[in-house]
Parts: structure tokens; sequence; C-alpha cells
């Protein structure tokens, strides 16, 4: 096997580290420790650099690099987002990756994501035909499967705790960097509505690529979408006294916010994609659906980050981010 530094790679000139958004500190059995810090990275390019940065925050069992590379080795969306001249904030959600976990302190620690699950979520058997964009092995033992499956691991057990975690930091984040665009992928999509509710004048936009949803919906050994689109509390006006009555009222934070919610065609998140943007809309969002077919952009499934034309994908939503910015 080749070396990869000598099988090839690409070349990119940028500006780059790295710091932490800490967690509160808490007393522990051995002494007083952080609970739920998360690691953000960061690249720029050397030269000009566009106005708003972009905060790419990763899905369910994933971390930060799923937007670094493919599963194939390419550049990920990171490295084109830089390239297309932005800044790129790539976070390590609480519990995830670089980003310490112990139960303990966070919550307990939800169950591995194994092979099978990721199969289903991202190469479910009765989308091959149409999830033509998935170009490398699939099978269960296969390298691609390997390098697909090796970086997730599991969320914590209480999900609205995740997502208040997560929506915490990342608020933090935004108040250190100033405005920015949330690119969401997943799980990661509950995320970010929770943080343009907590800093809804730091949010210049999201791209929620193939979001969790419907709202309220339940999903086995995971968790539930109790208000709405989020498992964590999320306020509304006037203020809802319990989960039901969310639908139909306006959630301040995302109230005029532009927001694009990206699927695939062969996804089985794009059947319910339309509701998303539609809750979306109803609580006051400038919310429109970008299903990549009405775009000339056909099979791609779940894991359209990581697919053999992500480039293109990509290409579409750095348009929608800049037609969206100079607005």
């Amino acid at each position: 096997m080749t070396a990869p530094h000598e099988a090839g790679g690409y070349e990119v000139t940028v500006r780059r580290g790295q710091f932490w958004i800490p967690g509160e500190r808490v007393a522990a059995e051995h002494g007083t420790v952080q609970r739920g810090p998360m690691f953000v990275q960061w690249e720029a390019p050397v030269g000009e650099v566009r106005p708003v940065p972009l905060v790419l925050v990763h899905g369910g069992g994933g971390q930060g690099t799923d937007w670094t590379g493919t599963p194939d080795g390419r550049p990920g969306w990171a490295t084109r987002f830089v390239e297309a001249g932005f800044a790129v904030y790539v976070v390590d959600r609480c519990g995830h990756g670089r980003s310490p976990y112990h139960p303990d302190v966070i919550s307990p620690m939800g169950a591995q994501f194994p092979y099978e699950a990721a199969q289903a979520l991202f190469l479910p058997e009765e989308s091959r035909a149409g999830q033509t964009q998935w170009t490398f092995d699939r099978e269960l033992g296969s390298a691609d499967v390997d390098q697909l499956v090796a970086p997730m691991g599991p969320l914590p057990a209480d999900l609205a705790e995740s997502q208040r975690l997560d929506a915490d930091r990342l608020a933090r984040l935004l108040d250190v960097i100033g405005d920015a665009v949330l690119v969401t992928h997943s799980a990661g999509g509950p995320v970010g509505w929770l943080t343009a509710n907590a800093r809804p004048d730091r949010v210049a936009g999201i791209v929620a690529v193939e979001p969790i949803g419907p709202a309220f919906a339940e999903f086995p050994g995971l968790g539930e979408l109790t208000w709405g689109l989020t498992s964590a509390e999320i306020t509304c006006d006037p203020p809802a006294e319990h989960p039901a009555q969310v639908p139909g009222r306006t959630i301040p934070g995302l109230t005029g916010t532009p927001v694009t919610v990206v699927t695939g065609g062969a996804s089985a998140f794009a059947g319910f994609a339309p509701q998303v943007v539609d809750f979306l809309a109803d609580a006051g969002a400038q919310a429109q659906l970008m299903h990549l077919p009405d775009v000339g952009i056909t099979g791609n499934g779940h894991a359209l980050i990581f697919e053999a034309n992500s480039d293109e994908i990509a290409g579409r939503v750095i348009d929608w981010i800049l037609n969206t910015l100079s607005k």
C-alpha cells in the first residue's frame, strides 16, 4: 500500500489554529473538572477573507473530521469553503471527537454506533439503485465502510442535555468570533436551531444538511424531538407552557433567519424535509428547501458530504451562502 503522502493529496496554503470553549467547572470525586468542553479548530485563507465565517457542526455519532475529509481521502467541505475565501470553524460537539467525555460529569453514555446502524443510515439496501454517488464499496468489512464508521462514537444518552450543552458552547463561540453562518449535518441540525435561539443577532444564516425530523419525531435508542425540531427546550413567543404548544408560535431566534435545508434524492430524509421547512417557516424563519435533484444533482444519500460529487454540492451551498450574505 502506498503511503497517503506519497499517493497524492492536495495542496492548500492556509492560516490555522485551535482553541477550546471551556465547560463549567464542577466538583468530581477526584477534584474540580470541566463539564463538556468543546474543541474548535479553524482555518482561513492567507489573503483576503470573506467578512462572515462559517461554523461547521457535525451530526450524531460523528466528529469534526466529518468536514475535513471523505472516507476515500478527498478534501472535505471545510477545505472547499476555505478555498472559496471563508474562515471556517470546525467543532467537535461535547463528548465527541477531541471533546472529552466522562459519564460522571456529562451524562450516561449511549450505545456505540455499530456498522449495521451506519449502513442503515448512510447505505440502505433499498436505496442502492438510486444512490449512484456512493461509488465506493458498501459492504460490511470493506475498507471504505471501515473509514466511514471509524470516527463514529456514542452520543450522550440524554439527547436534550447533549443539545443544550452544544448550543451553549456554540453560542459562546459566536461571542468570540462574531456573526457566522452555521452549517449543520443530520443530528447536528437541532443544535443549529438552538444556537440561533440563543444568539439570534449572531447567526447570519443556517445551512441544514439532511437535518433530523420531522417535528416531534421519536428515534428508538436515541431520543425524541420533544420541542418540535429539538429535544432541548426552545423559546417561543408567546411562551409555550408545554411542547405541544410550539407549532404555530414564533421562535424569536429564528425570526427572519435565512435557512436552507439540503437533501439528497436517494435519502429517506428527503421525505420529511418539506415538513421541516414548513415548521421553520411557521416559526418565522426565511426557510427554503434545496432538494438536490431539483437543481440537477442526483444520486445522493444521507452521506452527501462524503459522496463522489461532494464538491459539486459544496459549490451549490457556497452559492447560497454568498447570495444570502449579499442581501
